[in-house]
Order: C-alpha cells, then structure tokens, then sequence
C-alpha cells in the first residue's frame, strides 16, 4: 500500500491561524452575549475628581490655600473640598423608580472620618431639569458624615457634581456612594480630572481586542518572516540554453535566476549566451535540423521577427522593446529629426557643428551585422542600411576614402562604453541600458523622447521600438523546460522583470494591442 501523504497543516502559522479564528468566533459571542444582557443592565458610576484641603491642617502637617472665613470658624481648620461625580454610565436610562434603597432618597455618599458641613449641586448647562430634584422633600439633606442623595432620573450619559464641604479627618480618607438599582447596580469609576472622560470600553473588550491584536500580528510576522511564494507554473526539471538579442540579454539572466531559485531543483539549469539576434535565429535553426526531430532545448530572442524562410521556427511575443540613439556628452545636442539622422548615417555630416553642435567630428558607433537592435534601426528609422565600415577601433579612419569614421561592435554594452568615451560619438543601444551610462546621453527623435511609459499610454510616436520575439524549433512539449520557462517568462514573474528593465511586456492589456499595432507597422521611407 502506498504511504500516506505527510500531514503538513500543524505548522506554526497555521496553529496562529486558527487560533485566531477560534478566538474571534468566541469573541463574537461574547459581544453578542454582551450586546443582548448588558444593554439592560442599569449602572450609576461615581468617582472622585478633587479632594483638597482648603484650611490649615496642623494634624496632617498639609497646608492649603487658606480661605479668610475660616480663620474663625471652630473646628474649620482642616476643612476640604470633595468634587464627587455621579453619572449613568450604563446603556439605557434610569427613573426615579429603578432606584430600591429605602426612604425617599435613592443614594447615599459616606465619607469616612469626616463631617459634612454643606454641599452644593452642579451639572452641565443642558441638564438643568436635575436641579428640580435636590430638595430635603425628596430626601436632599446630610448628617454626619453621610449625604443623602435624591432619586435623580438620569438619561443614559447624564451626570451631576456634588461639591462637598467636609471637617475633620484627612484628604484621601474613603468616600463611598451606596444605593440599589433595579436590574443594576452602583460601582465606583476610575478617578479622572473633571474634563476627563471615563473609559470607551470596559476591561474585558480591552483585553479581548488586544489578545485578537496580538494574534494577527504575531500571524503576519510568520507569514512576512517565512518565503511561501509560490513556485513557477508547471516547474520543469533540465537544462534550457537562451540564445540571441544581447539588448533582452538582462532580462533573460534576471528570470532564469528567479525561476531556478523559485523552482529549487538542483536539476534545472538555465544558461544565457547571447550574441545577437541574427547569430541566434542561425543556430536554433542549426540546432533544430541537427536534431532530426523534436525541439532542441533552445530559445532564441530576437529583436524583430526572423527572416523569411525558417518556417520551422515558433514565435512567441514576448515585450515591445524601446531603443534610442546616444551621444557623447560633448554634444549637447538634446534632439535631432529623423531627417538628420539619416544624413549623419548615409556618411553626409561629418562635424557636429554642421547640425548646431559644436566643432567635433562625427563617430559613428554601430553594431555588428549580427545585431537585431541594429537591424530595428535600420528598419524602423533609417529606412536602408548603414554606411560601410571604415574603422577598427572606432578612433582612426582605415577607408580614406570614407567621408566619415564609422566602427561596428558585438555588444551593446561595448558600444555604450565607447560612446561614452569618445567625443563626438553617437551609437544607439535598448533603452534601459542607456540610462544608466555615465558620459552619453539619449537624444529625442523629432521631438519625441524615447519613453516606455509615454508608449504605453499611447502618448507617443517614437518610432525607434519593436517586438522582442522568443522563438523555439516547432513546438516545445508542454511538460519540457522551454515550455514551463516561455510561460514565466511572459505571463508570470517575468512580467514585472521585463518593466524594470524598461520594455512593456505583450501579455498585458495594453501590452496585447501594442505588440499587434507594432507588428504590422510599416518601414519608413527612407
């Protein structure tokens, strides 16, 4: 019998998880059980907001603010003010009849150790109607040390202050407020300042709320803490080689990487050896031919489609690829025309100055005929060819008969560098990589700025872009390598790799009617 499948639910996050879950369900309870039997409770809370001596209090070694009409007055001299707060703090109203003590009055306010010798009654401005109720005919008075509080109707949130002269005993000596409540009761609130409100929510939904807190944080930190990113669609085990554009040649190396790390298989390796669009369109098909049938483990990019006559080759769009020109940054040109353009590579300026610049030769700083970057150039904005070549190191004219110095290099990387080192030299190169190039800057192609995101939202013409195809032999078997590899590479992770790098992948809702309008574009005329 085949063994059972190793059970994985009891992880920590997933213990959190449900404890959480058990615990808001009983915290659910409890607020409905709360909601339905507290609402109807019937509370008065009552608390201490001042208690000071106001005499000399030679006993207690305090001394007070001394009040003249006291000077005087026997057994004054430790008098002390008490500001006792009674207020309904429960969830529904109360009447003169919820009130059970017996006699006329419904509370009574005992002070430990101490004499009342008066007490005035305040409230807030919108509460006067309590005042009709503080009168010795319903039970209004104090002896001793206990005052006799009336049966005052108080709406739910309602309050009002006694102000209690006392005698004898000490500032802090007890103060209690007793009484009955129908279905309810009297309870001493937390001492506050008189502008104070008492607290929102009682202890238990504090402790509730933050037992509930605590879990979900603790749950978000394992969750955040632990990688659980999901691998790849259809992870495949091998070894695929990514050939062709070395403009995409970033990109390609980027993904491979995530998609071996994410896929975690020791078995699975990608390799990236670009060298150029045209050289990698020529050895998939070599590649696919030597093989006598099915598809190599292959992919060649290419920055433009293939040429005419490889009908065995598969293509997949992949992004719009955004190319511009660059120059060195003695030229402070910022924009040429698409008509100077072609005059500086049909071998016609010789001198920046002759295009506004300043007195410096032209270099011109091209690609191998290898290169698709090149071949878009030539197809989307010169309309023909380049000019011949007529230097090696792109420094010393070698054909004397050529009007201008023009040299071809493998990479795009090596004709940033040489751009950015020689004066008056001008290249082209994929966007991205310009960018961040010290020493070259890009210039605009009849006013328009090479720019993705203006591409994108269809803001701009720009003309120097084109399709970034990935092309297989015929068809990869859906559970191969290229297959898996081609599917990450334009719909999943990938998509956000080929932004970063400044292209705009195919697979996308714009991205979808920007590779179908690019792909039927028309060559300009030259």
């Amino acid at each position: 019998m085949a063994g059972a499948p190793t059970v994985e639910w009891l992880s920590a996050e997933n213990l959190v998880a449900v404890g959480t879950a058990v615990l808001g369900i009983v915290a659910s309870g409890v607020m409905v059980w709360y909601e339905r039997r507290v609402p109807r409770a019937r509370r008065i809370g009552y608390r201490v907001q001042m208690d000071n001596p106001i005499g000399d209090d030679t006993r207690s070694g305090r001394t007070g603010p001394r009040l003249g009409w006291f000077d005087e007055a026997p057994g004054m001299s430790d008098a002390t003010l008490v500001l006792l707060r009674v207020e309904n703090d429960g969830a529904v109203g109360i009447d003169r009849d919820d009130y059970t003590g017996p006699g006329p009055h419904g509370l009574t306010a005992v002070f430990t150790d101490r004499t009342v010798r008066g007490v005035s009654v305040t409230q807030p401005s919108d509460t006067g109607h309590l005042m009709d109720h503080f009168t010795a005919a319903r039970g209004f008075g104090y002896e001793g040390n206990t005052l006799r509080i009336p049966r005052v109707p108080l709406n739910r949130g309602e309050h009002f202050k006694l102000l209690v002269l006392l005698s004898g005993g000490d500032v802090g000596c007890g103060i209690r407020l007793i009484g009955g409540l129908r279905d309810g009761g009297v309870h001493p609130n937390r001492s506050a300042t008189p502008d104070e409100q008492p607290p929102l929510f009682s202890r238990a939904a504090r402790l509730i709320t933050i037992m509930l807190t605590v879990c979900v944080v603790t749950l978000a930190t394992i969750v955040v803490a632990q990688d659980d990113t999901p691998p790849p669609m259809g992870c495949e085990s091998g070894s695929l080689t990514l050939i062709g554009s070395t403009a995409f040649a970033p990109v390609l190396r980027e993904v491979a990487e995530k998609y071996e790390r994410e896929c975690e298989d020791d078995e699975t390796t990608i390799e990236v050896d670009a060298h150029g669009s045209t050289a990698g369109i020529r050895e998939l098909a070599a590649e696919g031919a030597e093989s006598g049938h099915g598809s190599p483990p292959v992919v060649a990019l290419s920055d433009g489609p293939k040429p005419a006559g490889l009908p065995e080759l598969r293509e997949n769009r992949v992004a719009v690829s955004v190319f511009a020109l660059v120059v060195n940054d003695d030229v402070p040109l910022e924009n040429l025309s698409t008509a100077d353009v072609r005059r500086l590579y049909r071998g016609e300026v010789a001198n920046w100055k002759e295009l506004g610049g300043p007195d410096l030769p032209v270099h011109l700083v091209s690609r191998d005929a290898n290169s698709g970057t090149r071949q878009v150039f030539q197809r989307r904005v010169l309309g023909r060819g380049e000019m011949a070549n007529s230097s090696v190191d792109c420094v010393h004219q070698d054909d004397p008969t050529a009007s201008v110095i023009r040299c071809e290099l493998d990479s795009t990387d090596q004709v940033l560098s040489t751009v950015a080192e020689l004066p008056g030299a001008i290249g082209y190169s994929e966007l991205n990589a310009a960018a961040h190039t010290k020493g070259l800057h890009r210039l605009d192609l009849d006013g328009e700025p090479p720019s993705a995101d203006a591409i994108e939202h269809g803001e701009s013409a720009y003309p120097y872009r084109e399709i970034e195809y990935a092309y297989t032999y015929g068809r990869p078997p859906a559970d191969s390598l290229a297959s898996s590899f081609l599917t990450y590479l334009t719909r999943g992770v990938g998509q956000d790799v080929i932004r970063t790098h400044g292209h705009l992948p195919c697979w996308t809702s714009e991205g979808l009617k920007l590779c179908a309008e690019q792909d039927t574009a028309g060559t300009p005329t030259p």
